[in-house]
């Protein structure tokens, strides 16, 4: 998923995301400079030893957060690691689909996955829909632009809809797909539900790929009895692949809050 991709031939250009934001740097350095500040008044001005050496740790742990998702930030963009698009490309070869008929991602993002859908398979039409927050509209624009620049405007739409409550009718689309969204849901607290509404609006025989941090056992159970309850719902064929180990994948992101039980469920209704 990389920050900007060039599109030659049309001289347009799409953008998408890091997974880690300027936000989060932003806000972890802002906390590192406030303790800081407030470590050196209440130790040198104001004589409290002890409450300075409290602010001057929480300043240091900010700072290594600081520089440690900045780190995270290089390596996920392509012009650093590439390990964003490398994990997206671990779904991206899961997926067994001829090509024929509807495809639908859910948590579409800034639309880099249905865009990719839509490339790779000229006969399909793709849908993506995700919550975006209270910039939905710029997000769903931003989402058409970038389809309309990687020429594909025509086969995909996008709409503002939850991962809880998908706004279609059963068996809608021969393949779904969901990168990294379902854990980020923050009505459903089991997980799982969200996988089986996923799957209800997949047509019998169709494909899934799910990529998310499956093995976060409070969100989703141990994942044997994931792959079990989700063959029980009505599945046919149910597979589990272990992103989190995959060789690109750098020690430092291996923890747990960042790729470190990131997994994927793949298969057949």
């Amino acid at each position: 998923m990389p920050e900007r991709i060039i599109v030659m031939g049309n001289g347009k250009e799409s953008e998408y995301g890091n997974w880690v934001s300027k936000k989060i740097i932003g806000r972890c350095l802002a906390a590192a400079l406030v303790t800081g500040a407030l470590s050196a008044l209440v130790w040198v001005l104001w004589g409290r030893v002890v409450w300075g050496i409290v602010l001057a740790v929480v300043s240091v742990f900010c700072i290594i957060s600081t520089v440690y998702f900045l780190y995270a930030r290089h390596q996920f963009s392509p012009g650093g690691g590439g390990i964003q698009q490398k994990v997206v490309d671990e779904l991206i070869a899961r997926i067994r689909w001829d090509g024929k008929g509807e495809a639908l991602d859910i948590g579409c993002g800034s639309g880099y996955l249905s865009i990719y859908i839509a490339r790779k398979f000229p006969d399909a039409r793709v849908t993506g829909i995700d919550y975006w927050g209270g910039a939905w509209a710029y997000s769903k624009a931003q989402c058409e632009n970038n389809a309309a620049a990687e020429g594909v405007g025509n086969r995909t739409s996008y709409a503002r809809a939850s991962a809880s409550k998908i706004p279609y009718p059963d068996e809608s689309f021969d393949l779904v797909v969901s990168n990294m969204v379902f854990h980020e849901v923050a009505d459903t607290r089991d997980k799982r539900a969200l996988i089986l509404e996923a799957l209800r609006v997949l047509k019998k025989g169709g494909a899934f790929v799910f990529q998310d941090l499956l093995l976060t056992e409070p969100y989703f159970g141990k994942i044997d009895d994931l792959i079990a309850y989700i063959k029980e719902s009505g599945a046919a064929e149910v597979h589990f692949g272990d992103t989190s180990r995959a060789s690109f994948i750098p020690g430092a992101l291996k923890l747990p809050f960042m790729l470190g039980t990131v997994g994927i469920l793949h298969g057949v209704k």
